[in-house]
């Protein structure tokens, strides 16, 4: 598998550091290079890329507007590259792959060719099972439909966040969502809660549950999130009430009105 990528930063030396950089990966091929971000949309629409390594900081079209520019194509994967940590957390909204810090280390480039390979991998996988429908769909219709039973499954599954970005004392945490074990409300923010780290996100716990699998996240009271995964013990308590004892040893009471809804989850 190659992977076919265009270079774009207005800085010419940048260019070349990035490109020795990635002379190191035999399955990364450059077919284009610019220098600014109306010659990037350009080239994306011409040469439709797998990969794009994207400034943000240019003069005119920063690399947000190439983003914004290319809304009515297909686009490629995008990693941003930046002498500033300021846009890290608007990179990873706009689905960047990776947010690099010039002057990219080989370690870090490494990692994210990983990343890149895996979502090719994904996306390569994902076109052939729609072949694999469409023949189905034809010749084998029974087939096809049991296949569509699966895939919805899949996708309810999936379609929750496995890494939720945390804007937390000026830096950027990307917290694997496997890891929390619980989430309290404080108003308008919400305290994620980790084995060894407490992080602060600004959002309503409202619009969290909506990112989060509630077969492993569920509300045990009016203010409190837990994963259920990571429950290791139920200790009864009065009035209907109980404690769940997490695997780091935390308690957490849960209230008599959402006894039931966890009973359900733990057994």
């Amino acid at each position: 598998m190659t992977i076919r990528t265009i270079l774009v930063d207005d800085e010419p030396l940048a260019i070349q550091g990035l490109e020795l950089r990635l002379q190191a990966h035999d399955d990364v091929e450059i077919i284009a290079k610019c220098q600014n971000g109306r010659e990037a949309i350009s080239a994306i629409k011409t040469h439709k890329p797998d990969l794009v390594f994207l400034d943000i900081q240019m003069p005119g079209f920063d690399g947000f507007s190439v983003v914004q520019g290319l809304m009515e194509v297909e686009p490629p994967l995008f990693v941003f590259v930046t002498a500033y940590s300021d846009h890290a957390l608007r990179a990873f909204e706009a689905q960047a792959v990776d947010y690099l810090m010039k002057p990219v280390e080989e370690a870090r480039l490494a990692d994210t060719l990983d990343r890149v390979r895996q979502r090719i991998a994904e996306k390569k996988g994902a076109e052939e099972s729609e072949k694999l429908k469409e023949a189905l769909a034809e010749h084998a219709p029974e087939a096809a439909a049991e296949m569509a039973s699966d895939d919805a499954d899949h996708v309810n599954a999936n379609r929750f966040e496995k890494l939720i970005n945390i804007k937390d004392r000026g830096q950027i945490f990307r917290v694997d969502v496997d890891t929390i074990e619980l989430i309290e409300a404080a108003g308008d923010y919400m305290v994620i809660k980790t084995g060894d780290n407490s992080l602060v996100l600004r959002e309503t716990m409202k619009d969290l549950e909506k990112r989060l699998d509630p077969r492993r996240f569920q509300r045990v009271h009016r203010s409190t999130i837990v994963n259920l995964d990571l429950v290791k013990q139920v200790r009864p308590h009065t009035n209907g009430e109980c404690f769940l004892v997490l695997e780091s040893g935390s308690q957490v009471k849960v209230s008599r009105s959402y006894r039931d809804v966890v009973a359900r989850f733990v057994h």
